[in-house]
């Protein structure tokens, strides 16, 4: 029987279980919700091109830069610098670097000379310097000498390229020597491949002439690769001239989107800038951007220049997309589940004061099945003062009189079986007489009697004044008529073939109390019945051998 039982458990099937409500305004409500969530899915497939498999760009990136200009340096006569000058002694990968202001050391030799007091250390004596010594900032070795710099100053004699290089910084407000640099032009050239779908392409378009490359410009159109140096600034937010006194570092971007369906096929690039260092030079150290290089005259003789400039770095990113059928699937599986979203809100408006209170009420208890805890016992309590019906915790310590509540339930008629039991209902028969008891000080209605079970002390009533429900005359025609409760027996067992018992009787009649008082109890909360209907029905119909159920069987019975 148990390998059978697993056989048979393992061939069935479960699905979820639906309420369906009839309502125009909730069906309204529901295809236009899931109007605009396909609508929403649409237009993210379309604008992110989510249907699309999607490659990262392979780039190389190449710049040539044109321009003459005029130096004029202090005391000297006008040189003329080209590309071969300005452009440094080498080019890094994807960045080019122009230069823009110099500071000029001549002539200098190998030998012995002062060193700055600004690199250096000053001195008094020889012993203040220590021969063979090295400083970060220092322009040459230490002698062990102590020299006079100038007329006020005496440094430690270094050996080193002779003068050392006595100035470090430009005027910060006085121009750039090359400030006409502004109105260079750099022709960028990038190639880019995109492996997954082989696919390569250029910058330079091939609808691009040699004369279209000569006259083109960025003012009127996006798509030219010529630049100029002072638009490349100006539109990275910085001013050429303020920037080629002490340098900086400016940013070119290029950005490849590429559409590849043959129907929407779109690939050329877009070019921002920004600027990469810091704008303000009196708020960070070491501002700009320089480096040091030298030109020989002979082996023992050169002129080393400090060069400042700008550095441009090419930066290209981008990606190509193209229609894949797999991630179409994908991304049609991956939100599916935004129509959840559609019965979370309608659940929402139902359960709150936008929907009709009875019919939210109604939807939530057909379609939420609730399971009580098998460790906690919630009750349901009917007083003959109140309209409503209590729902409160069972406990074994506390008297059910004096438990707290929990809610408070509007209660439910169960008019099929009211309506049966009045059909069926006899002519009135004197009730028994009923004898006199010492209520416990828990009663209210004066017909109650102890019980060792703290659960089983519960009055009829919840206020001190008025008389008990087990005296009234309904009570004894509807729970205590003993043809009543026979043919109600028959009417659900017809082939009985014995006479009902006491015990069935008994229970018979707290079902009647509990369908007068509780009418339909909450499915997760079992009726309790007061302990004065309870004595008033084990009196007329006791148990043979004075023995009975109590609380449990009592009411479980009635479940």
């Amino acid at each position: 029987m148990g390998v059978s039982g697993n056989v048979v458990a393992l061939c069935s099937y479960e699905t979820t279980k639906l309420v369906r409500i009839h309502s125009v305004r909730l069906g309204s409500l529901k295809w236009t919700l899931n109007a605009t969530v396909l609508l929403f899915i649409c237009v993210l497939m379309l604008w992110n091109r989510k249907y699309q498999q999607f490659d990262q760009v392979v780039s190389s990136v190449t710049a040539k830069v044109k321009g003459v200009a005029r130096m004029q340096l202090p005391g000297e006569e006008a040189v003329i610098w080209d590309e071969a000058d300005y452009s440094g002694p080498s080019q890094d990968k994807n960045s080019f670097f122009v230069v823009t202001n110099v500071i000029v050391t001549k002539n200098q030799k190998q030998g012995r000379c002062p060193e700055t007091p600004s690199s250096g250390r000053r001195c008094r004596h020889h012993n203040d310097c220590k021969r063979g010594a090295w400083e970060p900032h220092s322009h040459g070795i230490q002698t062990g000498s102590c020299v006079k710099f100038d007329a006020l100053a005496r440094t430690c004699e270094v050996a080193a390229w002779c003068p050392v290089e006595a100035k470090h910084k430009p005027p910060r407000f006085t121009p750039a020597l090359l400030a006409s640099a502004e109105k260079f032009t750099v022709l960028i050239k990038n190639n880019i491949h995109f492996p997954a779908f082989n696919f390569i392409r250029r910058n330079i378009l091939p609808e691009m002439t040699e004369s279209y490359l000569t006259r083109c410009q960025r003012g009127n159109d996006s798509l030219c690769p010529v630049f100029t140096l002072g638009d490349v600034v100006h539109q990275a937010g910085g001013n050429f001239s303020t920037m080629a006194v002490e340098g900086g570092v400016i940013g070119i971007q290029i950005k490849w989107d590429c559409n590849l369906d043959h129907l929407t096929r779109r690939c050329l690039p877009a070019y921002s800038f920004r600027r990469l260092d810091q704008k303000e030079s009196n708020k960070t150290l070491s501002p700009g951007f320089n480096f040091r290089f030298a030109k020989y005259k002979t082996v023992e003789e050169r002129t080393l220049y400090k060069a400042f400039g700008i550095r441009f770095d090419i930066m290209v990113f981008g990606q190509a997309g193209k229609f894949s059928f797999i991630q179409l699937v994908v991304y049609i599986g991956s939100t599916l589940s935004y129509y959840a979203l559609t019965t979370v809100l309608m659940d929402w408006l139902i359960g709150t004061t936008c929907y009709a209170a009875e019919e939210g009420q109604n939807y939530s208890e057909r379609k939420v099945e609730s399971i009580p805890d098998k460790k906690e016992c919630i009750l349901c309590v009917s007083y003959v003062d109140e309209e409503n019906i209590r729902l409160v915790k069972m406990s074994r310590k506390k008297r059910l009189q004096d438990v707290k509540t929990i809610c408070v339930q509007t209660r439910k008629e169960d008019i099929g079986h009211m309506m049966a039991t009045l059909c069926l209902l006899p002519d009135p028969q004197p009730s028994p007489t009923k004898p006199q008891r010492r209520p416990p000080s828990w009663c209210k209605c004066g017909g109650c009697s102890g019980s060792p079970l703290p659960q089983e002390e519960l009055c009829c009533r919840r206020s001190d004044e008025g008389a008990c429900v087990a005296t009234s005359a309904l009570f004894d025609k509807l729970s205590l008529q003993r043809p009543l409760l026979e043919a109600l027996l028959v009417y659900q067992e017809p082939l009985a073939q014995t006479p009902p018992s006491a015990a069935a009787l008994r229970r018979c009649a707290y079902r009647q109390y509990i369908v007068w008082r509780l009418g339909v109890p909450p499915a997760d909360a079992r009726p309790a019945i007061p302990r004065c209907c309870v004595m008033r029905i084990r009196e007329a119909f006791p148990s043979p051998d004075g023995r009975y159920g109590g609380f449990a069987l009592a009411n479980e019975a009635e479940m």
